[in-house]
């Protein structure tokens, strides 16, 4: 794991030199390390070290002034609800790793004084950014259903395989647990001894703000590519069934993992038993069906009355064709409507 020793070592340098309080954080605002505290602090500050990372507006506010691409010191100026501070962002070869935050009490010292300091801390993370790749590839290996290049890697299990469906938002896959290999992609990959499985997955989806996939554990590590493919399928669900979401085991998906299994020809041959359908109709009669048929709760669910759930399931049978108190009917409609939700902006 990033030596998080030396980071709180800098980090104190950086406050005692400056006489300000600094905090460190990597780049998707992980709280990293953080000084001694100089003054007053504001919400946002006291929220960072509280929950040792920023909320979603924080961060989006901040990158807002550009400090993600900037080359050196940046000033955000003070708000009713934040202090001005200095924005440091931490690159090595031209590419951010994290930032480095100083309160601004509108007195600070000459920066430069801890340019050296900032080097260094901006050079560790890189070289931790690359040990973190180089365990992607050996990740990638692992993953293989080639038997021979997965023999190429000694690895002890149980372990679990993770998916996690990347957005435009750069996680620290580099900051989990040195025993969790990590592949950045979408979608990330990730492997991790099963006892940690779980733990990892809701950081990290958390982090993304997307959804999670875990696969089965399997003994043997070699494997892994078994429960890499549970993995994706189960993030498939988690994407398109909210009841799933935000993090899906392949092992609690019951009939799902049937349907995620299906290729799109299949999928879409199923759905053909639900044609014309609008969304209204089809969340109405899915929310039905998923409920066994119970009126009263489908009702309660839909936020409706149950009249008008009476006459939205009278005017899908009369489109779809089909009776809903026929057991045939019915699963051919519930499997059509749960087929048409996994087509729906179906992920590649």
């Amino acid at each position: 794991m990033l030596n998080t020793l030396q980071l709180q070592e800098t980090v104190d340098e950086i406050a005692r030199v400056l006489g300000a309080s600094a905090t460190l954080e990597d780049r998707s605002f992980r709280l990293l390390a953080y000084g001694a505290q100089h003054g007053e602090l504001d919400a946002v500050r006291q929220e960072s070290i509280l929950r040792r990372a920023a909320s979603p507006w924080v961060r989006d506010y901040f990158e807002s002034f550009g400090i993600v691409k900037a080359e050196g010191p940046v000033r955000i100026p003070a708000t009713p609800d934040l202090q001005a501070r200095i924005c440091w962002p931490l690159r090595h070869k031209a590419v951010t790793y994290g930032y480095l935050w100083l309160l601004d009490s509108g007195a600070l010292p000459d920066l430069q004084q801890i340019a050296p300091l900032v080097e260094r801390t901006a050079a560790l993370l890189a070289q931790e950014a690359r040990s973190r790749r180089e365990q992607g590839r050996e990740l990638d290996l692992l993953l293989s259903p080639d038997p021979e290049e997965r023999s190429a890697l000694d690895l002890r299990g149980p372990v679990t395989a993770i998916a996690v469906r990347e957005s435009d938002r750069v996680a620290a896959l580099w900051t989990l647990p040195r025993e969790v290999l990590a592949r950045a992609g979408s979608p990330v990959a990730l492997l991790a001894p099963s006892h940690l499985a779980v733990e990892v997955a809701l950081t990290v989806q958390s982090r993304y703000g997307t959804a999670a996939g875990l696969g089965a554990p399997r003994q043997e590590a070699s494997d892994a590519w078994q429960s890499w493919r549970e993995a994706r399928h189960a993030l498939r669900i988690a994407e398109h069934f909210p009841r799933f979401a935000p993090v899906a085991r392949w092992d609690d998906l019951g009939v799902h993992r049937l349907l995620a299994r299906l290729s799109t020809a299949d999928l879409r041959e199923l759905s053909s038993f639900v044609p014309g359908l609008d969304p209204e109709l089809a969340a109405t009669v899915e929310t039905y069906l998923d409920l066994g048929g119970h009126v009263q709760k489908a009702a309660a669910e839909l936020g409706i009355h149950r009249q008008t759930l009476y006459y939205r399931l009278g005017k899908a049978e009369k489109v779809l064709g089909r009776d809903l108190d026929d057991g045939d009917d019915r699963m051919a409609v519930h499997l059509g409507l749960k087929a048409a939700r996994l087509l729906d902006g179906q992920p590649r």
